[in-house]
């Protein structure tokens, strides 16, 4: 990790208009979820909207505008060459682009889906901590893929939420065999563990722990790997 490399990342995030839809969509879920218990006194229908719409579309809708934020900037206007110019390991700036990434995701995504989830339903914290536990799993690997894809297309932003909305969304919905290539669902495997009430999954724990370190730490390479052709090409 290169701390210039993580305040220069900061500063990409925090300056940039996306940043603030960080903070639109978590507390958009947390003002509906909320509303929902406080007006129908369901606390049933309030927790499910939670775990639909927080890990599945909140929050990879987070990791991708915090992943794009840190890298995405750089490719399109070919300023990443001039940063890559300078004797630092790529794989070094795709790491720390990554962490900067991750912690804006845990900070904003994960932490008000745990504080939500007790004001629901406080006489089951251990639902609103499997529940966290699924969220930081996916956000690891969310965070790693839509980083991975920011250094290979201009669009990012576009291809990630066709990838959201149809593979983890319509898809995901619709074939159960599509679980098992589901980030989503990787997460809801490791939460399961902490209390089973919070998932149904029939995933191997294995599995689900296996591949969701393989693709992190897989696309967190691939984007150093990637930053290399920068040096000499730019962006293709």
């Amino acid at each position: 990790m290169n701390p210039t490399i993580v305040r220069l990342a900061v500063q990409a995030l925090l300056g940039h208009r996306r940043f603030w839809l960080l903070l639109v969509f978590p507390i958009g879920l947390a003002a509906l979820v909320v509303l929902i218990r406080v007006l129908t006194g369901d606390e049933v229908a309030a927790w499910d909207t939670l775990d639909g719409m927080g890990p599945s579309l909140v929050l990879p809708l987070l990791a991708l505008i915090a992943a794009s934020s840190v890298m995405g900037p750089e490719v399109d206007d070919g300023s990443i060459v001039y940063l890559l110019a300078k004797p630092i390991s790529r794989h070094s700036v795709a790491l720390s682009k990554y962490l900067v990434a991750l912690a804006a995701v845990l900070a904003a995504g994960t932490l008000p889906i745990l504080v939500v989830g007790l004001v629901v339903r406080p006489e089951e914290p251990g639902m609103s901590v499997a529940l966290w536990t699924s969220t930081v799993v996916s956000g690891i690997v969310y965070t790693a893929l839509f980083l991975a894809l920011s250094t290979l297309t201009r669009h990012a932003v576009v291809f990630g939420l066709l990838y959201i909305l149809i593979w983890e969304g319509t898809l995901g919905s619709i074939f159960s065999g599509i679980a098992t290539l589901s980030v989503a669902q990787w997460g809801q495997r490791v939460g399961q563990e902490v209390d089973a009430a919070v998932s149904s999954s029939d995933l191997a724990l294995w599995w689900a722990l296996g591949a969701s370190a393989a693709l992190a730490v897989g696309a967190v390479w691939f984007a150093g790997d990637r930053l290399r052709s920068f040096s000499f090409q730019g962006d293709e």
